[in-house]
């Protein structure tokens, strides 16, 4: 173990102490408890993970947890079967039909994205749920397959309790601002670029 001298321990406890305080009076400051609405967008990978994270932190406090996929269906993700062990705890309902350079289909992709948002809503009603995930919702609203002023407008009136997360790259603008956090993941490297393959238990 390194050897550390008493005067270096000292000012490493001052310093912690004068940073615990800040801490302390920062997060005392903060009273307000409502319903956030959370942008995960970015060209990097790590959006949707970051959701599932959340519905898994949602259920270890009892709540339920809402999902509806909006462009993913062509194939199966780990986090479905994964989620499914929770029971009605978690209601998961995968709404696309892949991804849009798949289907090549104008009509069926907004279709299938009306479909969806049907389902969001009726999960964004039910009061038993405390976090709904709209995955991939972003792709549909910058396809213009959905009307993006009455999405926000819905978004901004859910119940004050309900916690929102939409994923996707390429977030509009009126919904970053709509929103109470937005993280953008920003693509460094992918392994892709290199001949990787998707792989099961990193992509899905």
């Amino acid at each position: 173990m390194k050897e550390i001298d008493e005067a270096s321990v000292e000012r490493h406890r001052a310093k912690m102490a004068n940073r615990k305080a800040v801490q302390d009076a920062e997060v005392a400051e903060k009273t307000q408890e409502k319903g956030l609405l959370i942008v995960h967008t970015g060209s990097g990978k790590g959006k949707s993970t970051a959701a599932f994270g959340l519905a898994l932190r949602m259920l270890g406090n009892n709540r339920r947890v809402g999902v509806v996929q909006f462009i993913k269906g062509a194939w199966s993700t780990g986090e479905q079967p994964a989620l499914a062990v929770f029971g009605d705890r978690v209601v998961w309902h995968t709404m696309g039909e892949g991804f849009t350079w798949e289907t090549q289909d104008l009509k069926r992709d907004v279709a299938a994205a009306e479909k969806a948002w049907e389902k969001a809503l009726e999960l964004m009603a039910d009061e038993t749920i405390g976090l709904v995930i709209l995955d991939e919702l972003n792709i549909a609203l910058r396809y213009d397959y959905l009307d993006l002023d009455k999405i926000v407008a819905t978004l901004q009136a859910r119940r004050p309790d309900l916690h929102v997360v939409v994923t996707g790259r390429n977030a509009k603008q009126a919904l970053i601002e709509a929103a109470d956090m937005v993280t953008e993941m920003t693509l460094v490297k992918h392994h892709f670029k290199a001949g990787v393959k998707a792989q099961a238990g990193i992509e899905f």
